[in-house]
């Protein structure tokens, strides 16, 4: 098995388990497949993986061994975008913890992620024209979308290695911390409520709409929020200043 899915209390703890830098062989797209499919119902997710790194992206060594590399690709990339299609449109909030190498299709597991907890000997590569390929896992839409479209053209283009103190500050991950898998889960913990997820897709949806487009939206949303129960308690707990 090279990922584990765990789920408890509707919060999902989906585990990237290779080790050694956990590349992206067929098993493991397929692997994140099923476990996207089993969050589609979560309140939230987090994302981690075993090892000393996150993930160095596809698996060469598997790729080189194939004998019909066009459709073994089809095959691997078929499974891995499904996943991610699944992962970017979960009300869940995502919230992913990572450390050592990220490259290649780690960056498109990151792009799926809404928050990204990082460890302060991360680095960050995009590692695709080093070898002749072009991006795959949502990378060319996700990274610009992150960074900016000439930052990505940079990181995609000269393959230049980010620390994690130069992702923080160009918006690629959200924080460094010195223990990401903790501090990852707590935050999962934490936002696994329905205004996160609402909260989630009203920004996501904002990006396609125009503004007073959103603002309807909003109204409506807000209202609802307010007269359920979760909303109702929000609002008690603040007055009478208990914990919610």
């Amino acid at each position: 098995m090279s990922v584990s899915v765990a789920v408890e209390n509707g919060a999902a703890h989906v585990r990237l388990t290779r080790g050694r830098g956990n590349p992206i062989d067929l098993a493991t797209a397929e692997g994140l497949l099923d476990a996207a499919r089993r969050c589609e119902h979560v309140r939230s997710v987090l994302l981690t993986a075993a090892g000393q790194s996150f993930c160095v992206g596809g698996d060469l060594r598997e790729f080189a061994a194939a004998d019909d590399l066009r459709a073994h690709l089809d095959r691997v990339t078929g499974a891995l975008h499904e996943a991610l299609r699944i992962f970017a449109a979960l009300d869940a909030p995502v919230v992913a913890a990572v450390r050592g190498a990220v490259a290649g299709a780690g960056l498109g597991l990151l792009g799926v992620a809404d928050l990204v907890v990082a460890a302060e000997d991360a680095g960050f590569v995009a590692a695709y024209t080093g070898i002749g390929y072009t991006p795959d896992a949502g990378v060319s839409w996700s990274l610009p979308r992150l960074v900016g479209p000439r930052r990505a053209l940079d990181l995609l283009l000269t393959n230049r290695r980010l620390t994690a103190a130069e992702a923080l500050a160009i918006g690629l991950v959200t924080s460094v911390v010195a223990d990401p898998e903790q501090t990852a889960a707590t935050l999962a913990e934490r936002l696994a409520g329905p205004a996160f997820g609402v909260t989630k897709r009203l920004v996501r949806a904002g990006q396609a709409a125009t503004f007073e487009q959103h603002l309807d939206v909003e109204a409506r949303t807000i209202a609802e929020a307010a007269v359920s129960p979760h909303g109702r308690d929000g609002v008690a707990a603040f007055l009478t200043r208990k914990p919610m």
